[in-house]
């Protein structure tokens, strides 16, 4: 592992790049974050307070057809912010972007004030920036607790030599252990800890998606539609596990489709449509912008026609039936 990347270890073996903040303490910073958004003015792309991830003119474009063209875009620290927009807007193109897994046709983008552009995934998620998948990554042969571990960094067990000296890792690994059981109980999956992980429900999955995402210690997480194809029963446990993420002190930017969970836990909406930001600002205003209302239900298409409009749609259907008559004969 890069140096620069190392993980400085605690007093207990594990990396100690945590969040550092008691939960009261990350309680009082999100309020803050929170209240420092009320004066910012609700429009596309517009500047936050403290921005922890900022992207200027990422594009991306497959063939002739483009699937990202965001100008501005800005995460407020210690939030939650909703992406939110119809199918085929471009959000996970986005989110792969950032993240590392996909790269643009052009654009750059900042974490914690760091160049990301052209980094690999894998050292986007050591700076603190992690990402769960729409489609869940559990590697199915493999235990719960060992999905758990293998998203710990900085293992010092990993290196071929210290390898064969177990005594340089073992109180690491204890503490790995450690951590990964504490997470597990907090989802609600600690009773599953020795079971292959492809024997989880899909909501299960979720939990241990974002369980593991939290063994990198992350200072912000990204969540690609948590709440997909989990029923009822795990939505709400899902829904208070993100919000224990903001009150923990971390950054979330999470994409869903379910509008009613949008407005229950986001600070700030924002809101792509054929790749582009088309509005952002607090979950009710916009849920009333046009704009937005127009990218969900095409209201353009939708308005009722004027009279004008109605006969000169008639007057061209009347135009093209002529036409065709003449060119058959």
């Amino acid at each position: 592992m890069p140096a620069d990347l190392q993980d400085e270890p605690g007093a207990d073996g594990v990396g100690s790049r945590a969040i550092g903040t008691s939960v009261t303490d990350g309680s009082a910073r999100a309020r803050a974050a929170a209240a420092a958004l009320a004066t910012v003015p609700p429009r596309p792309g517009v500047p936050k307070p403290d921005p922890i991830l900022v992207a200027d003119g990422v594009l991306r474009q497959f063939g002739g057809l483009t699937a990202v063209d965001v100008e501005h875009f800005e995460v407020q620290r210690g939030v939650i912010t909703a992406l939110i927009g119809p199918n085929g807007a471009g959000k996970t193109t986005f989110f792969n972007l950032l993240t590392g897994f996909d790269k643009p046709n052009s654009g750059t983008w900042s974490f914690e004030g760091k160049e990301l552009a052209g980094m690999p995934a894998y050292r986007v998620a050591r700076r603190g920036m992690v990402r769960t998948f729409q489609l869940t990554k559990a590697l199915s042969r493999m235990t719960v607790l060992d999905n758990m571990r293998l998203g710990a960094t900085g293992q010092r067990g990993e290196n071929f030599f210290r390898a064969l000296l177990p005594a340089s890792w073992t109180a690491q690994q204890k503490g790995i252990d450690a951590r990964a059981v504490d997470l597990l109980g907090r989802f609600k999956l600690d009773s599953k800890a020795g079971d292959f992980a492809g024997s989880l429900s899909g909501g299960q999955r979720k939990l241990l998606e974002m369980a593991r995402a939290l063994m990198v210690e992350p200072t912000l997480v990204m969540l690609d539609e948590p709440m997909a194809g989990v029923n009822p029963a795990l939505t709400q446990s899902l829904l208070g596990h993100v919000k224990d993420l903001r009150e923990q002190g971390m950054t979330v930017l999470f994409v869903e489709h379910d509008m009613d969970m949008v407005r229950d836990i986001s600070d700030w909406v924002v809101v792509m449509a054929q790749g582009r930001i088309v509005a952002e600002g607090p979950p009710d205003v916009v849920m009333a912008d046009p704009a937005v209302i127009d990218a969900y239900l095409g209201a353009h298409h939708d308005a009722p026609l004027s009279l004008e409009e109605e006969e000169a749609q008639i007057g061209g259907a009347r135009v093209e039936t002529l036409t065709d008559g003449r060119d058959e004969a």
